[in-house]
């Protein structure tokens, strides 16, 4: 039962309080190790480089991971109640649901008062793409595909293998997904971040799967178009360069009925309704139905698995 309740307290400190604060927050200090260790890479050798963040990034999972288990098995041989909550804490630090719909709303205010530049400014915490010269139909839509990508990243994936492996896999998976985020591919040490990049495509492979059917069922549950939703992630979702975040924004645009585009890259739905502002609160709306759908099927297979072992 302890599963069911650290998950429950984790989903509420996540939506009560948001983010802990910097100083302490675990994924903070991942990013902080993993800068540290980055300037050790060797600079040219490609082979160098890509074993480097092989080691790399097992060490750091190791690390962390490890962490975690010794910390709340002996927390749970002295108290339960301890233990629950040291559990809750650590599991809501691997994911961000609450900062997701800030940062979104944020984006919507700005662009509501015209602030174009301001809104560029705030859209980078959310994607990777150079926003700086995106007009207002090109933030909204960078916008609405970070809802739904990130709806599996913050927040499906961790809890996926919180489920599987406890709070020491969810620990695991976000050390992963943040050092995708920092050097998966990127630039002059594009081999040092390959091994972390395609781990973190085999770690999302299912629950990019399973946050699309969310939000195919968000689609259903608000009324919105749930056939178009599931066709277009069927038949569009191949047409990004990766291979998980095509499913989540492609369901989104099919259930919008718009169309989301990243210039050069991909177009995903047909544009039959404009892409507004107010598309931003419908896809928050979406998320959050789904999110919330998400939470509820893990709180039952919690509960599932403990009336299994009782």
């Amino acid at each position: 039962m302890d599963t069911v309740l650290i998950l429950f307290l984790a989903i509420v400190l996540d939506l009560a309080l948001g983010e802990p604060p910097r100083p302490v927050h675990p994924v903070v200090w991942m990013g902080k190790i993993a800068s540290f260790l980055e300037k050790g890479s060797p600079g040219r050798y490609p082979l160098a480089q890509f074993v480097y963040g092989v080691g790399m990034t097992l060490l750091l999972i190791g690390l962390f991971a490890a962490a975690t288990y010794f910390v709340l098995f002996y927390l749970k041989s002295r108290s339960l109640v301890v233990y629950v909550i040291a559990g809750a804490v650590l599991l809501k630090s691997t994911f961000s649901l609450r900062e997701l719909r800030q940062s979104a709303i944020k984006i919507k205010k700005l662009l509501l008062g015209e602030k174009l530049d301001e809104a560029r400014f705030e859209l980078r915490s959310l994607v990777s793409r150079d926003t700086r010269d995106l007009s207002q139909p090109l933030l909204i839509s960078a916008t609405v595909e970070s809802v739904a990508e990130n709806s599996c990243d913050s927040f499906v994936a961790p809890l996926f293998y919180f489920l599987l492996f406890g709070v020491p896999g969810a620990v695991a998976y976000r050390v992963v997904n943040t050092l995708d985020a920092m050097i998966g591919y990127h630039d002059n040490y594009e081999y040092l971040g390959k091994f972390a990049a395609r781990l973190d495509d085999v770690l999302n492979f299912v629950p990019a799967r399973l946050t699309a059917l969310c939000l195919v069922l968000a689609s259903f549950l608000s009324g919105r178009g749930v056939r178009a939703s599931w066709q277009v992630a069927l038949s569009e979702h191949v047409k990004t360069e990766s291979p998980n975040a095509g499913w989540t924004m492609a369901a989104i645009a099919g259930a919008l009925d718009v169309q989301l585009e990243k210039v050069g890259h991909y177009r995903l739905g047909v544009a039959n309704a404009p892409l507004t502002v107010s598309s931003i609160d419908a896809a928050l709306k979406l998320m959050m139905i789904a999110m919330l759908a998400w939470s509820l099927i893990c709180l039952l297979a919690g509960v599932i698995r403990f009336a299994a072992t009782t």
